[in-house]
């Protein structure tokens, strides 16, 4: 039996598939050999010696402690794509909100007298401070063009827009499939310059931790609408209020506003629900289930940001699974092991991810039980699996 800790709600539908006679899903597990956690911060928690992995049922991975993780051979997932469809609805209502004055429109009419609200009173007399313009013709910006940012330059496309990107990592083939939806430029700066709307639809890390900063902000158009449904950090707070109040950007919509922002004008906001859609935590849920379950039963890894992705169909036989340093002989050293052991390797897959690497072998027979400490003896050894 497997014994999973939820820290968050799990969709049924993801629930169910953890089979009942394998597993164990419950929020007072002491000792798991996984987690299921939604956005429950998990710094600062104990690593378990019998915990495997852990999944976030969702994109973002900031809240738990990936490095100490790795050190330990854990592996943690997230499920790209799951909420996409999700956070792109709520960043085009953002962009439309932000444009058509929507939030300070709704704020005004609320504070009339109610016999002042019908057609052809003050209302209609009030209205033209709130006009705002339309999204046709307009230049988007998407800085990220991953699974959030492709599904906003198709929809933004399809709304008449002209739509730009900017997403160093992409690969050749990746941008060579989107470019019916949008035209890629080089630099960030050429984004910036040249776009209406700004929406940022990247990860946050130490690489895009304020990359949106007075400096970025300086290049934009005067009167830019600025999109932020990705993560508040990735922008620099004091540069985007200063700029708010000059008239550089006309206005705000973001999933993250700090104290002061929910007091600016101009500013649409909401309480992180980019992802908050029951199909959005249905989809996610489902992947995460079947993520954890094809690495605690095959050690396969699929989404992981910590370590090598590497799937490979199983032989008759045991699986050992290993984690170690990606350094010139950590092969060569496992494999003589094992043929001193007079053990044959059926199948062997080997895949790196920077300076770690992850090897799997298969065999036709059951394997040594001290094959799991010899292994673990070899220096730059990280973590050994054995799977029956």
């Amino acid at each position: 039996m497997y014994y999973l800790k939820t820290y968050d709600k799990v969709a049924p539908e993801g629930a169910k598939v953890f089979p009942a006679d394998k597993y164990t899903l419950s929020d007072d597990v002491k000792n798991p050999d996984g987690i299921l956690v939604h956005s429950t911060v998990l710094h600062g928690i104990e690593l378990n010696p019998e915990l495997k992995s852990i999944v976030r049922i969702g994109a973002g991975v900031n809240t738990i402690p990936v490095d100490k993780c790795t050190e330990h051979g854990i592996v943690v997932f997230n499920c790209p794509g799951g909420n996409a469809n999700a956070v792109k609805e709520l960043t085009l209502a953002g962009i439309v909100m932000a444009m058509r004055n929507g939030f300070s429109a709704m704020e005004w009419v609320k504070s009339l007298p109610p016999e002042e609200t019908e057609a052809g009173n003050k209302v209609e007399k009030g209205k033209s401070a709130f006009r705002g313009p339309e999204l046709m013709g307009k230049t988007i910006g998407i800085i990220g063009v991953g699974a959030i940012g492709s599904r906003m330059a198709r929809a933004c496309m399809h709304l008449d827009m002209k739509v730009i990107g900017y997403d160093p990592y992409l690969s050749y083939n990746r941008k060579s499939d989107l470019k019916t939806y949008l035209s890629f430029v080089d630099t960030l700066d050429e984004l910036l310059e040249q776009s209406d709307i700004v929406t940022v639809h990247c990860p946050l890390n130490d690489e895009t931790r304020g990359m949106i900063d007075a400096e970025a902000i300086a290049k934009m158009k005067d009167g830019v609408y600025l999109i932020n449904y990705a993560r508040g950090p990735i922008l620099d707070e004091e540069s985007v209020n200063e700029a708010l109040e000059s008239g550089k950007i006309k206005a705000f919509a973001t999933d993250f506003p700090t104290p002061k922002q929910m007091r600016m004008d101009h500013i649409v906001f909401s309480p992180h629900l980019g992802a908050g859609t029951p199909e959005a935590d249905i989809s996610c849920a489902v992947m995460a289930a079947h993520q954890t379950i094809d690495y605690i039963e095959n050690g396969n890894i699929t989404n992981s940001v910590n370590m090598p992705n590497v799937k490979m169909a199983r032989a008759e036989g045991a699986r050992v699974c290993i984690f170690h340093d990606n350094i010139v002989g950590m092969l060569g050293k496992i494999t003589d092991l094992i043929t001193g052991m007079d053990l044959n390797i059926e199948t062997l897959v080997n895949k790196a991810n920077e300076n770690l690497a992850y090897t799997i072998l298969d065999f036709n027979t059951p394997v040594p039980e001290d094959l799991k400490e010899k292994l673990e003896a070899i220096d730059k050894v990280i973590r050994v699996r054995v799977i029956e």
